[in-house]
């Protein structure tokens, strides 16, 4: 079971990673940072895609903003909270 704890908060800091790395944009695709981000997007879009159409994006100040990663992390904890 600590296997399983310790995948899921891999999982968690890919997400969290990938929040992060959002907010630089990459200008060079065959550049170290463009290489990571599209890992992480590898990892994460097929849980992230699913909930981006469930879920409307809020606007504030008229910019939409992307609350996905935020509940897939929630999703996760919980998870790892309840496995024993």
């Amino acid at each position: 079971m600590i296997l399983i704890h310790n995948l899921i908060r891999l999982y968690i800091l890919a997400f969290f990673a990938t929040a992060l790395l959002s907010w630089f944009p990459t200008t060079n695709s065959s550049g170290g940072l463009a290489t990571v981000k599209h890992v992480l997007a590898v990892v994460t879009e097929p849980v992230l895609r699913p909930l981006r159409q469930i879920m409307p994006r809020p606007n504030f100040g008229g910019v939409g903003i992307d609350l996905s990663v935020m509940i897939a992390i929630l999703i996760l904890i919980v998870i790892n909270q309840i496995i024993p």
